[in-house]
């Protein structure tokens, strides 16, 4: 969990930010890409590990820590990368990542405590509210950014594409580096290469031009295609496994 934890906060950060220098991106784009490289990992990532049948104790480990820690870390990293491109408040950043993950958590907590086997109950419809309301937000950025997207968006879709890929391939080379269990690296890897584009537009919005928040809307549509992609491969190869296994054990026992 460790390893996952500060591989997510270094990995993709560290990328954005290199990405952005090396190529000599324009500020509101280079802070968008970075925006998205210092927030945590999404809730989509532990249904990606589900499906792809990797380590899901893992997969929700890492996002709860990242998460928990984000209001610190996400506005240090971002200080400290993108303030050379724009003006950047800590405090307000600050404010605004307790807002919108602490406060939600600590509601949770509290209602569950409160309702008890209600809260379970109404618990059920909350998954489907909380897709309704990321897509909201997404759409929002992309409708109020259509002209950008058009003039740069190819631009913008080839940076997220290559700052996804790198926190997928690292991630899982780091965790296999470290000898974790193949579930264990597949795990990390999702978590790692998959993040909350949803506060990355929250913030963007919030904080920057809406050009900033371009990043995070590519980012949001094409994790959850390379992660559902990756997913059904990793199914498919520990399903093939377990076919295997079991031909082995019926052929000895014959």
């Amino acid at each position: 969990m460790f390893v996952g934890v500060v591989a997510q906060y270094i990995i993709m950060p560290g990328a954005a930010y290199l990405l952005a220098v090396g190529l000599n991106l324009p500020p509101e784009v280079a802070v968008g890409v970075i925006l998205v490289g210092c927030c945590p990992g999404g809730t989509a990532s532990n249904v990606m590990a589900y499906l792809a049948r990797t380590n899901v104790a893992l997969s929700v480990a890492v996002s709860s820590v990242a998460t928990l820690i984000s209001p610190i870390l996400t506005p240090a990293l971002i200080y400290l990368l993108a303030s050379q491109w724009l003006p950047v408040s800590g405090k307000d950043m600050l404010l605004s990542t307790v807002q919108i993950v602490l406060i939600p958590i600590i509601l949770g907590i509290i209602f569950k405590w409160i309702l008890k086997d209600k809260a379970e109950e109404g618990a059920k419809i909350l998954p489907l509210i909380s897709v309704i309301g990321i897509v909201g937000v997404i759409s929002a950025v992309v409708a109020g950014n259509k002209d950008n997207i058009l003039e740069s968006g190819l631009a913008i879709f080839g940076v997220v594409v290559l700052h996804n890929l790198i926190g997928l391939l690292l991630g899982f080379f780091i965790s296999k580096w470290c000898k974790f269990p193949h579930a264990d690296q597949k795990a990390i890897s999702i978590e790692v290469g998959m993040q909350n584009s949803g506060l990355t537009a929250a913030l963007a919005t919030a904080h920057f031009s809406p050009l900033t928040a371009v990043p995070s809307a590519i980012f949001s549509v094409w994790h959850n295609i390379t992660g559902p992609l990756i997913a059904t491969y990793w199914a498919k190869k520990v399903a093939k496994k377990d076919q295997e296994m079991k031909s082995d054990k019926n052929t000895q026992v014959s």
